[in-house]
């Protein structure tokens, strides 16, 4: 559909003449007569920008650019450059339009507690359950995260590097090959989880550091997975 017949259609379904029309626009201060209104929907003339902005508001068009423009781009492709010109600055002055502008919702913030003793990517430092304090969290925090830590150490560059904080989220098993929070002979390390030949490591990215080969007699426990 082209730029007059949207308006003719927008028109009748308000139940408007060309004549009520133009008087509202009139009301608005754009001095038009129904010959003008007839010439728009008629596609021999265009709206200036003005013009356009005060048509959609009496007509109610609020999504202008999904009614003008639609997902198929119709109207661009059978415009000249003029006419593309035109859109693009009736877009720039409904996006500058207090009538019309997308109002962005505020990210919504999470509350997730954060380590305050490091988790070891070298010796391994135990992760105390109660020395935490709770931060606010925005879109940069994976959304399946339910806690943070601060790591200490080198082990898992370069990936990993000392003093950031990775955001992992609680479950209580990993696959080989998955990084996670591991709490193992009464230290927490943060290292990949490498199961084979009937053997478990908690294998570091620094090829400087040694795998840690877990031990039957001692238990391993799975604190979490790491997201970022």
């Amino acid at each position: 559909m082209s730029i007059g017949s949207i308006l003719e259609k927008k028109r009748k379904e308000q139940g408007l003449l060309q004549a009520e029309l133009a008087e509202l626009l009139e009301r608005d201060g754009i001095s038009v007569s129904k010959h003008a209104v007839s010439k728009w929907e008629s596609d021999k003339t265009l709206p200036n920008a003005h013009q356009f902005l005060a048509l959609c508001r009496e007509l109610k068009i609020y999504d202008v650019l999904g009614t003008f423009l639609g997902e198929s781009d119709e109207l661009r492709r059978g415009l000249n450059e003029r006419g593309k010109d035109r859109l693009r600055e009736y877009a720039r002055l409904l996006r500058a339009s207090e009538d019309f502008r997308l109002e962005e919702k505020p990210v919504p913030l999470r509350v997730l507690p954060l380590y305050d003793l490091a988790v070891s990517a070298g010796t391994g430092q135990f992760l105390d359950g109660e020395n935490y304090e709770m931060v606010e969290c925005g879109i940069e925090v994976p959304e399946g995260a339910n806690f943070g830590v601060r790591i200490a150490g080198n082990s898992m560059e370069p990936c990993y590097h000392d003093g950031q904080t990775i955001w992992v989220r609680q479950q209580r098993s990993l696959m080989s090959g998955e990084i996670g929070i591991f709490l193992y002979d009464g230290d927490a390390y943060l290292k990949k989880l490498v199961a084979e030949n009937g053997e478990v490591r908690l294998h570091s990215l620094n090829p400087a550091y040694q795998d840690i080969v877990i031990s039957a007699a001692l238990p391993l426990r799975v604190l979490g997975k790491v997201l970022s």
